[in-house]
């Protein structure tokens, strides 16, 4: 049997009120009542994590572990927990580090910083215009093959997150793409996506540049269509950020 110290974790608290929000797909939507009422518990839940509760010894720039004989990640995952219907884990982030502009397709998702401070930058797609990029001029020039995958984009929030924040939210339809950054010095946050990544059911990770453009279809007869300056290309994973993995030290995770 699991202890009771566990059992009445703040972790656990989170992982059950988690299942509790997800674990019905027919009810998982914005205007579902019920639905935006376990979302609300869940918020409140997680606003109250804090690195004590995991476990987790906040890091100082000097105090990140060095690998001997090879470079250490940027970041780094503690794996917490995992269903079909949400997973759970904990990033942590070296001074300095990102975790790349990336999205969530048809994916719901709650970070709360634990330590440090992050800042979030969350960016939504809009509709695909008929006529693509027609008449867009971007510096530099569009890759070919890049074209198929540009979508003008808007920049929905720019925002600064520390461990007294409430937690950040994404939805399928809202800040599903956005960017991750240390701000002064290492990291961490407390990370539930539901339902988790799964490339064989269509929800692989994509990552994306911004792109600022200038239309010269002003002199263009357009149909009410204002030119978009803001777009997204989707891109190779950056060769400069990779994940590596490390325990998790807090309480275990039993439902």
């Amino acid at each position: 049997m699991m202890p009771r110290d566990n059992m009445t974790s703040t972790v656990q608290k989170i992982a059950r009120q988690a299942l509790a929000t997800f674990r019905h797909p027919s009810v998982v939507g914005e205007h579902n009542k019920v639905f935006l009422e376990n979302v609300s518990k869940l918020k409140s839940l997680m606003a109250e994590a804090r690195a004590a509760d995991l476990k987790i010894v906040p890091r100082t720039a000097e105090s990140a572990p060095v690998p001997s004989q090879r470079i250490a990640p940027p970041v780094t995952y503690m794996h917490i927990y995992e269903t079909d219907t949400f997973s759970m884990g904990v990033f942590l982030l070296k001074t300095g580090a990102s975790i790349p502009l990336h999205d969530h397709p048809g994916m719901y998702g709650m970070l709360k910083v634990i330590y440090g401070k992050v800042r979030i930058s969350c960016f939504d797609m809009l509709d695909k215009p008929r006529d693509g990029a027609s008449g867009v001029q971007f510096s530099p020039p569009l890759i070919p093959f890049q074209s198929s995958s540009l979508r003008p984009s808007v920049l929905r929030s720019v925002g600064e997150y520390t461990e007294e924040s409430g937690p950040c939210v994404l939805s399928p339809q809202k800040d599903n793409i956005h960017q991750i950054d240390a701000v002064d010095g290492p990291t961490a946050f407390l990370d539930i996506l539901s339902p988790p990544y799964d490339p064989d059911e269509g929800r692989d990770c994509h990552y994306y540049k911004v792109l600022h453009a200038h239309s010269e279809a002003a002199d263009r007869k357009s149909e009410a269509q204002e030119p978009c300056d803001l777009w997204l290309v989707e891109i190779p994973q950056p060769s400069e950020f990779w994940c590596g993995g490390e325990p998790f030290p807090g309480p275990k995770v039993s439902l």
